[in-house]
Formats: C-alpha cells, structure tokens, sequence
C-alpha cells in the first residue's frame, strides 16, 4: 500500500486489509506492508486521526511506522497498490521494466467505481475525510480479498 507520507490513507490500509484479510483466512497467506513515496515521516506512527477513525471500526494502526518506498519492494511484493494515479505513474518510473505490472490503483479492486478512481488526502482536511478514506479502504479492500482469494485459494 503506497500513499504520499505514509501516515494516512497507506497505513489505513494496510491496518484494513490485514483485518480483512484475518477475517477471511488469508491472513497466513498474504504479506501486507505499506510505504510513502516521500520520506517525510519515516519512523513516525500514522496520523493520530487515522488511527482514531480506523480504531473506531475495529483496525490497529498504532504499531505501525512510516517508512519511504524502497527499490527491492517491487521484487518483494506482487501487488504494489498506489491510492493516487500519480503515485502509480512515480512507481513505474522508479521500478524494473517487467515488474511494472504489480503496480495499480487500490480503488481499482473496487468493482463499484469507475477505473481510476483515487483515495484522496485527508491530512489537511477535517476528521469527516478520514472517514471517507476508510469507507473507500475497505470498498476496495473488499475487492481485493475476492480478488486474493481467487488467487491463493485451490479449486474445489
């Protein structure tokens, strides 16, 4: 999960699909980590309003730390998922030819939005814009699941 700082919408949702995630029995299956494009905040705990509003519908983030993209992420993980279009086309730059096809917009694991849509920044908005990136989260996060558990689970 890739956001601006790291300490809003991406640790929200890593926090959202590790929830998901232990809900659906995926949990052992699926590595969740998330990253900033900017190395504003590394070492910082996410935003205190997004732990709030993420603890008010059950999520965690309080263990979690900032840290910057780095170049073996896109070795290590088979998903790099941006909350922005401009966050996607960054990564491509920064990342190795054939892996540029883990990169993608979280909303669209979302089969209610249209392709392209974005999570937006809350951070210098009011707390209501906290709560609207968790509701898109775990719209896309839902989708997501499906989408993993179609992946990692064997046919019946």
């Amino acid at each position: 999960m890739v956001c601006t700082g790291n300490i809003c919408r991406s640790p929200t949702a890593e926090g959202v699909l590790r929830g998901k995630l232990a809900g659906a029995g995926l949990d052992r299956l699926v590595q969740v980590q998330s990253a900033g494009m900017v190395d504003y905040h590394s070492g910082a705990p996410p935003d205190l309003r997004a732990q709030q509003a993420a603890a008010r519908r059950g999520y965690d983030l309080s263990r979690q730390r900032a840290r910057k993209l780095r170049a073996d992420d896109f070795e290590r993980f088979d998903l790099l998922l941006a909350m922005e279009a401009e966050h996607v086309e960054r990564m491509i730059e920064l990342c190795p030819g054939p892996l540029s096809g883990r990169i993608r917009l979280l909303m669209d694991c979302s089969p209610r939005r249209p392709r392209g849509a974005e999570v937006p920044d809350p951070y210098y908005g009011a707390p209501t814009g906290f709560e609207r990136v968790l509701d898109l989260i775990e719209e896309a996060c839902d989708g997501l699941i499906d989408e993993l558990r179609a992946r990692l689970t064997p046919p019946a």
